[in-house]
């Protein structure tokens, strides 16, 4: 059984690595220059404390998985590896949607499966982006709902 919840800023180091292992997972087309580059801003920038935030543990309660929310849009959506295709980012997504009001995602282009779960979920490409929001040429596509 899985809970939804909010977490406390001692949970950020959790997210953290949660952060980095589902990029290093995902992620195929960052080097490690990369990865880096982008947990600095996270950190630096204290990136969670300008979203809001919901987690999902498990019974233990163990942190699986994050997402995070601005207005309507799904800012960051991130599972630990081992919590992958057990439905935990359907969880998150359907809260986001049904509770939070969310319509817009981007999506790392180089990152299809991200691209197939946004699109099985029911958003549409709407336009596309060159580069990602730091001006790295990692084109990004930016997704909606449908009206």
């Amino acid at each position: 059984m899985y809970t939804l919840a909010t977490p406390n800023k001692s949970d950020y180091p959790t997210l953290l690595a949660i952060w980095e292992a589902s990029v290093r997972a995902t992620h195929h087309f960052l080097h490690e220059g990369a990865v880096e580059f982008f947990k600095k801003i996270i950190q630096e920038n204290e990136v969670f404390d300008q979203v809001k935030l919901t987690v999902v543990r498990d019974a233990d309660p163990m942190i699986l998985g994050f997402m995070g929310v601005s207005e309507h849009r799904l800012e960051m959506l991130f599972l630990a590896p081992e919590a992958r295709g057990k439905g935990i980012g359907k969880i998150l997504l359907r809260h986001a949607i049904d509770n939070l009001g969310i319509t817009h995602v981007d999506v790392n282009e180089q990152n299809g499966e991200a691209l197939k779960f946004y699109e099985k979920a029911g958003f549409r490409v709407i336009s596309r982006s060159e580069l990602d929001g730091t001006g790295k040429p990692y084109p990004i596509l930016h997704m909606q709902l449908p009206a």
